[in-house]
């Protein structure tokens, strides 16, 4: 795929969301910019058992605001996030489709988890009330494939269709394919993005065991702090982030608004560890590189990085080298930014939320704040932006996901021209 011709330009001319910052773009944005946190305490389900009970909820969610309430309480809330962001993404990109352009519009969706919660109410309902008492949307509610599925189904779209399911770097990835597919003239138009909401119970049990969250309940929205020497894990969130993706050729002639291009995309594994990531970061080093190969550019070329930033020990440290290993000197110039610090982790989904405060970070020349670092780690020694927007001149913006099993992924977006 490197240094390839290119038969056609992928464009971004939508974008929706449903985040723990709100519901719309311009909102969503002004609270990134200003640095203001959407985390609190846990609410969809009772975390008194555990050392974490905070999260980044979309507490404002009402899926009968997006979709049939038949319809909804067939999906599980996950793919309602899904469908609601695609909605929305349509809006934002002031598209109707005809009949063979929905033929031609391909669904790329990454998820992590599926129906996590739905897959534990259901479990718990077996155990307790007998081995029948489960629902009968049980399976179509939990499959990861059923966001793309649902939202091919309601929207019309026969097109290519395809989920990712390479854990935290599963939405970063999607869009990368979805640009893929317009390079190569398979679709004219993708709905590519990410979705997650898997806070319950068993997700808490399974992350405390690894020790991979924050304890830093007192003060939730201080406890998502990247890079900073006081860090002790991520904080979990939900989500849904989609894109509307057009040939250029395509959203010229119907007379789309080009909001940016996505020009480079990498993926590759760390073949390390089931969980912890390389310390050599040769992985997300291999990731970055085939990005930069794929948009035939340099890394100094690199206005903006929009970093994995968990707020773990072990993974802000190994970015942080794979950055300076792979930019080097350049690696101390660029702004790097991470929305988890606001947002938490929002897992599967977290590439496509990213993506879009990365597209938002062109648009409006502005690199938005990593909040709460306050104590720097010697050790995460780069310019992450604390706690303060800084206007930049932003041409080529990357944003990256490294995900469990050395599931890495990179993609570089270009400002219009």
């Amino acid at each position: 795929m490197q240094n390839k011709v290119k038969k056609q330009k992928a464009v971004i001319t939508g974008m929706g969301i449903i985040s723990p910052l709100g519901e719309n773009i311009n909102e969503y944005w002004t609270k990134l910019e200003q640095g203001v946190s959407g985390i609190g305490p846990m609410t969809l389900c009772d975390p008194s058992e555990f050392p974490s009970k905070i999260a980044g909820e979309v507490n404002t969610f009402d899926p009968i605001t997006y979709i049939d309430k038949k319809e909804a309480k067939r999906m599980a809330r996950f793919s309602q996030m899904a469908v609601a962001a695609a909605n929305l993404a349509i809006e934002n990109a002031s598209i109707t489709f005809t009949k063979d352009e929905l033929n031609r519009t391909a669904v790329i969706i990454g998820n992590g988890n599926g129906g996590f919660p739905e897959l534990e109410q259901n479990a718990r309902a077996q155990v307790l009330k007998g081995e029948t008492k489960v629902s009968p949307y049980f399976i179509p509610m939990i499959l990861p494939n059923m966001a793309a599925a649902n939202i091919s189904r309601i929207f019309g779209f026969k097109g290519f269709s395809s989920t990712v399911v390479t854990a935290c770097a599963a939405s970063t990835q999607s869009i990368g394919d979805a640009a893929l597919l317009i390079n190569n003239e398979m679709c004219d138009i993708v709905l590519a993005g990410g979705c997650e909401s898997g806070i319950t119970k068993l997700g808490l049990g399974g992350f405390s065991a690894l020790r991979a969250l924050s304890t830093q309940n007192e003060e939730p929205t201080k406890a998502s702090k990247p890079f900073d020497i006081k860090r002790d894990g991520f904080v979990p969130a939900e989500g849904a982030g989609m894109f509307i993706i057009e040939s250029e050729d395509h959203a010229i002639k119907r007379g789309a608004n080009i909001l940016c291009e996505i020009v480079g995309m990498g993926v590759s594994s760390d073949a390390h560890h089931p969980v912890q990531p390389d310390p050599s970061g040769e992985g997300a080093i291999l990731s970055m590189q085939r990005a930069l190969d794929n948009a035939n550019i340099t890394n100094e070329e690199i206005d903006y990085i929009n970093a994995h930033g968990t707020s773990t020990p072990l993974n802000d440290i190994c970015e942080t080298n794979a950055l300076k290993k792979l930019f080097k000197e350049h690696a101390y110039k660029v702004p790097i930014s991470s929305t988890k610090s606001m947002i938490g982790h929002v897992l599967g989904g977290a590439g496509a939320l990213e993506g879009i405060a990365t597209v938002l970070s062109i648009i409006n020349q502005k690199a938005h704040p990593t909040i709460n670092l306050e104590n720097p780690d010697p050790e995460c020694d780069l310019n992450y932006v604390p706690n303060k927007s800084a206007n930049v001149n932003i041409n080529y913006a990357m944003s990256n996901n490294f995900g469990f099993g050395g599931q890495n992924a990179s993609i570089i977006f270009r400002k219009p021209n």
